[in-house]
Formats: C-alpha cells, structure tokens, sequence
C-alpha cells in the first residue's frame, strides 16, 4: 500500500485536531477569581461517615487546582484509612474533636485548629468526640506539585 500526499494531509489534520480538543479541554477550566462561598447555598451530600459540602475545584492565577469542601465526620468514625497524595491540604477544624495522624503521630485537635499534611506525607483523621466533627479541607497543586 502506498503512502500518499492526501494520506500525509488527512494524518497531519488528524493530529492537529487531536492536539486543539486537549488544549480547549484545557483552557475550558475558567481560572477563580474573587468568590465568596456562602454555607447556607452549598448542597451537602450525605455519605457513609456523614456528609460532604463540595466548596470548589478549579484553577486560580497561581495554582493548577484548588480543591475546597467541608466535611461532617459522625462521632467515632475516620474519613478514610491512612494515605498520602502529592498535593499539600489544610484541615481547618471548626466543630468537634479529632485525632490526626501526622509525622507518624496521632494528635488531638479541636476546634479552631489547622492540620497541614504535608505533600506525600502520610495521613489520617478520626472523630474522637461524643458530637459531629465538622473541618474545611482546602488542598492544592502547582507547577512544583510532585506527579506522584
């Protein structure tokens, strides 16, 4: 079978179309600007540990991503079994009490208190209270965000 000119054309188009469909799938994630995220206006989404409150996902000036949501974790239960991801997270904790794995440590926090979980540094949270523990997670990546 012999390769053609109009083979090469419809190849060469074949790919550039292929390329523009990435690009524009990633130019159609608007970058955030200015926002405020009112409590009342999120929908909850009630899960087997209580609920989640998806806040935001989206890139900014400075960031590929920035991830917000509110967690409800019911009394005696973890979010999930310990794990570690590339992105760096805030846990800010506004009702209740936890304990949280961090450097290998599990440490009570209650409200008003800031976890950092580092990037790939293995982490955990459990509801040690009598009542709902309630925290904003607010993670991200970036250029320098390792890719594993």
């Amino acid at each position: 079978m012999r390769f053609t000119r109009r083979d090469a054309m419809i190849a060469c188009a074949s790919v550039a179309l292929t390329c523009s469909v990435g690009v524009l799938a990633q130019a159609d994630k608007s970058v955030l600007g200015p926002a405020v995220f009112d409590w009342n206006a999120l929908p909850v989404t009630p899960n087997e540990t209580g609920s989640v409150r998806a806040v935001v996902r989206q890139p900014t000036a400075t960031l590929n991503e920035l991830e917000m949501h509110i967690t409800t974790l019911n009394p005696g239960v973890a979010s999930h079994p310990p794990h570690k991801h590339p992105n760096e997270e805030l846990v800010i904790i506004r009702e209740g009490n936890v304990e949280t794995l961090s450097g290998g440590v599990w440490k009570r926090a209650g409200p008003g208190s800031i976890i950092f979980n580092a990037s790939n540094s293995l982490h955990a949270l459990r509801n040690v209270g009598s009542t709902p523990a309630v925290y904003h997670v607010i993670n991200w990546t970036s250029a320098t965000t390792p890719k594993s």
